[in-house]
């Protein structure tokens, strides 16, 4: 199965965080399954880093790609359908990440590994 990690989902998986469910914790350590990170979630840390709303991830925001592939994850690049997607979902959520990867799970079919309530109401296929 493939399946889409959210932001926090990364990184709480990355430091091992009690935060992560049983059942995301499963689907992600699961060999069988092909994990992938969006691009947006690469833009998402470095930004909030830069912020300083999330101080603890510099080495994330620029050692990200070694992080993915030492837990042969698997990238996910934005595609100009996804950004389509993404600009004209007709949802009231302003988080552009947010809005990427909730377009990114739409068009490619991909569930969205998240503890986010909220993306249930918009389509998605929600593993937590």
């Amino acid at each position: 199965m493939r399946i889409l990690l959210d932001t926090h989902a990364l990184i709480w998986w990355l430091a091992g965080s009690p935060s992560l469910s049983r059942a995301a914790r499963a689907a992600i350590g699961d060999e069988d399954n092909e994990v992938l990170v969006s691009a947006a979630s690469a833009m998402e840390i470095g930004t909030k880093f830069r912020l300083g709303k999330l101080p603890e991830a510099a080495l994330l925001a620029t050692n990200l790609m070694d992080y993915v592939d030492e837990q042969n994850f698997r990238e996910l690049p934005i595609a100009i359908s996804h950004g389509i997607l993404a600009g004209n979902l007709q949802i009231a959520h302003k988080d552009p990440f947010d809005r990427l990867l909730i377009a990114q799970s739409l068009c490619e079919a991909i569930p969205l590994v998240s503890n986010e309530e909220v993306f249930d109401g918009f389509g998605v296929t929600r593993l937590w």
